[in-house]
């Protein structure tokens, strides 16, 4: 009888310090990271950012102890997932940037007697330069390998209830019975220059839904922060991205105790255990937050690893 596969799609992140080159430059040759049509110049564009972003990127890793947290975090979602669907589904997951990359994997599942691959990007709301990046990158691997398994992917997931019930779980471990009515809570989003959802991105629109969702979720379950908001971090270069971006909301807000909570990761990573904890923590203190909480991604909570059960059952 043949086995299924699922397999969990993410970014990817640098596992040694030497895989931040590599990691840098596989992100900006990415057709849909840098959208002009000319090959030659996005690669030398590329080129120019991974020479001046390396050194920097590196020290980030370096404080975040060598490496990437997302690999760990996902090799531990990947066993549990693993422990709960049993032995006739193999579970792995494929990295965009870092290994493991697709043809690896590939690799390994032509061995198996696999009769369908369920995709599964672990990025909860779709975006053409992460949900398409990763399906594009796996499928064409899969057809270059000769494979002949059926594929079958799902683009978003932000709609899914466990998963939502997930995330509230986690929002309330961070705040560790604080009162949520001192609190203000952002949800901050990875940002995305306005070009690109102008091209047509549904990503911003998600986000936008996603948080409603968990807005009324959260009001019927008795979380009633002072307020609720929503943010974009992750910036890069001179062009317009979407806003508010985290900094300016920082900014705005009437109550210095705030909880951020991470809407568009899944798997802690630099934009969320360096970039949310420690730069934004700084500029939080500068403007005299008197309580600044970070919630932990997902990673393999119990929950999670039910909710993507769920989805895996579902797209049978």
């Amino acid at each position: 009888m043949k086995k299924d596969a699922v397999l969990l799609l993410n970014m990817g992140g640098p596992n040694n310090l030497n895989e931040v080159e590599v990691f840098l430059t596989n992100m900006f040759n990415d057709k849909n990271i840098l959208t002009m049509k000319s090959n030659l110049l996005r690669k030398f564009i590329a080129t120019m950012i991974t020479f001046t972003r390396t050194e920097k990127s590196q020290e980030i890793y370096r404080q975040l102890g060598g490496k990437s947290p997302i690999v760990g975090h996902t090799q531990n979602l990947v066993e549990k997932l693993q422990s709960k669907l049993g032995e006739s589904v193999i579970v792995d997951f494929v990295m965009r940037y870092t290994p493991p990359f697709a043809p690896e994997v590939i690799e390994r599942l032509q061995e198996e007697d696999i009769g369908t691959i369920y995709l599964i990007p672990l990025y909860p709301q779709y975006s053409t330069t992460t949900t398409k990046s990763s399906l594009e990158d796996f499928e064409e691997s899969y057809k270059k390998a000769g494979g002949k398994a059926e594929l079958k992917d799902i683009k978003d997931f932000f709609e899914n209830e466990k998963y939502n019930r997930a995330i509230l779980e986690q929002i309330r471990l961070s705040m560790n019975g604080a009162d949520y009515k001192e609190f203000s809570i952002i949800f901050s989003a990875h940002g995305l220059p306005q070009k690109i959802v102008d091209a047509g991105d549904v990503y911003e629109k998600h986000v936008n839904s996603h948080v409603e969702i968990l807005q009324e979720m959260m009001q019927n379950e008795g979380m009633k922060f002072h307020e609720v908001h929503l943010a974009y971090q992750s910036k890069v270069g001179p062009m317009k991205w979407l806003e508010p971006s985290l900094e300016d909301k920082l900014h705005s807000l009437k109550t210095k105790k705030v909880l951020i909570y991470p809407i568009a990761f899944t798997i802690d990573n630099s934009e969320t255990d360096f970039e949310l904890d420690i730069e934004y923590r700084e500029i939080a203190q500068e403007l005299g937050f008197e309580d600044y909480k970070v919630a932990k991604c997902l990673n393999d909570s119990d929950l999670f690893v039910e909710a993507l059960t769920e989805i895996y059952e579902k797209m049978k």
